[in-house]
């Protein structure tokens, strides 16, 4: 029998923004469904890929919003920011902040043709135009806004594939070297231009498989894994950018205030990958940076059919509320699910497509986000067991525990809860269902998640 000891006198933190996501649910134009985002106080939510293929030529993309590079980037009349407005207010409308990607949306077909992921002509013009985009949103430039956005990111995985002088990678058709000088120059014109009101961060690396193909190289102990994906030649590339991105930044004194990356792994490769970043930043010198792991799924898949069942299964809501507890004790800040559309994807996995309603995965989230919102302040949990993952918060009165367990074995759990809390199950058919259920000992199903607080 598993054992959970929650110390509600014993604060060791705040919760952390873990609950975020990548892209909002929008319909069209149309923000309505982001009542979701404020029921579940998704803190969060990160603008890249918005919109469909190249932004849906509307939204978030710099292509999208300065149309001629040959123009005159002082010129307001050169830049077209009506649907990124409407996509940014409904955000702040419901109390969500977006974490704005300066740069282009993924282009999956580039083998075929590329369009916009060559790197831009003249590096510091491009700079300036971000500079004026952030204007728009924070100061009112361009009849825009007083926002105060405060993330803004530099470009989103420019070492997903090997450079080829044709087709790129999807991302960056440069190479490793031109995206450091790129990062650079961005990144020190707007922290001139805006200081510590706005905080720059990069690259969106996305993933280390090559850990786990040669664990001892890195220092780390990872479980080797077989298969040639983790030695590739890709993966070596992959580490070496981030190695070399960390080292272009300390020679040129170079600002970065956040590191953003990627994981479509395994949950506990995940939280290894996690570890390693820790480790590696500061054994680099930027310990005092942000870690941001802002695009994650733990029940993607090769075909959408596949997933379009398993994303409602008690798997998906599980392993997602794993991943929440378990980053909420790794040495992370914040995390961005990918993503929150609604949309026949395998990726977008909180809602049905076909009526736009909540999945048992999103109740997760909505559970999280009341610890984070409502109780704020996390305290000890202590776990005498395997396979569970568990946080406790509580603002001094209320009280609660939030516990996932992602693997096919049932458990049977004790807690030092008293009897006659309130006691809720996510899952496939339980989507943060009230059950009457002991609160001090209960088997926790397959795959399931519970929630148990005293208001």
């Amino acid at each position: 029998m598993a054992k959970i000891n929650v110390d509600f006198n014993n604060v060791v933190g705040l919760i952390k923004p873990m609950h975020a996501i990548g892209q909002p649910p929008l319909s069209g134009t149309n923000c309505h469904h982001f009542h979701y985002i404020k029921e579940a106080h998704m803190p969060f939510s990160r603008l890249h890929d918005v919109g469909g293929w190249f932004g849906g030529n509307l939204y978030v993309d710099v292509p999208n919003i300065f149309r001629d590079f040959s123009a005159d980037e002082n010129d307001p009349t050169k830049y077209d920011f009506t649907f990124t407005d409407i996509l940014i207010k409904g955000l702040y409308d419901y109390g969500c902040a977006p974490i704005y990607r300066l740069g282009v949306t993924i282009e999956n077909f580039f083998e075929i043709k590329v369009y916009r992921t060559d790197p831009p002509e003249d590096f510091a013009k491009w700079a300036r135009i971000c500079e004026h985009i952030i204007r728009h949103y924070n100061e009112g430039w361009a009849d825009g806004f007083e926002y105060g956005i405060e993330y803004w990111e530099i470009w989103n995985e420019p070492e997903v594939g090997l450079p080829h002088p044709v087709t790129g990678n999807g991302m960056w058709r440069g190479s490793m070297e031109q995206y450091f000088e790129f990062y650079g120059i961005a990144a020190t014109h707007l922290k001139n231009c805006f200081g510590d009101k706005i905080k720059i961060g990069g690259y969106a690396c996305s993933g280390l498989f090559g850990l786990f193909g040669d664990p001892e190289k890195y220092g780390i102990d990872t479980p080797k894994l077989p298969g040639k994906r983790y030695n590739s030649e890709q993966e070596t590339y992959r580490i070496d950018f981030f190695y070399g991105f960390f080292d272009y930044l300390k020679k040129n004194n170079v600002p970065i205030d956040f590191f953003t990356w990627h994981s479509y792994m395994t949950l506990e490769q995940t939280g290894f990958a996690a570890d390693f970043f820790s480790k590696e930043l500061k054994k680099l010198g930027f310990g005092h940076v942000e870690s941001h792991l802002n695009e994650w799924n733990l029940a993607f898949g090769a075909n959408d059919y596949q997933y379009q069942e398993k994303r409602e299964t008690s798997f998906a809501s599980s392993q997602s509320a794993a991943m929440l507890l378990m980053m909420q004790d790794k040495d992370v800040d914040m995390l961005n699910y990918y993503d929150a559309r609604i949309a026949v994807s395998c990726y977008a996995g909180l809602f049905n497509p076909l009526n736009a309603k909540p999945l048992a995965t999103y109740y997760g989230f909505y559970t999280f986000g009341e610890m984070y919102h409502d109780l704020k302040n996390q305290v000890k949990c202590e776990i005498e067991g395997e396979n569970l993952y568990a946080v406790a918060a509580t603002d001094g009165v209320r009280r609660a525990i939030m516990i996932s367990n992602p693997k096919k074995v049932a458990q049977e759990i004790e807690t030092n809860l008293p009897d006659g809390w309130n006691v809720y199950l996510i899952d496939a058919e339980h989507h943060l269902t009230k059950e009457d259920m002991s609160s001090s000992k209960f088997t926790l199903g397959t795959e399931q998640v519970i929630y148990i607080k005293n208001f």
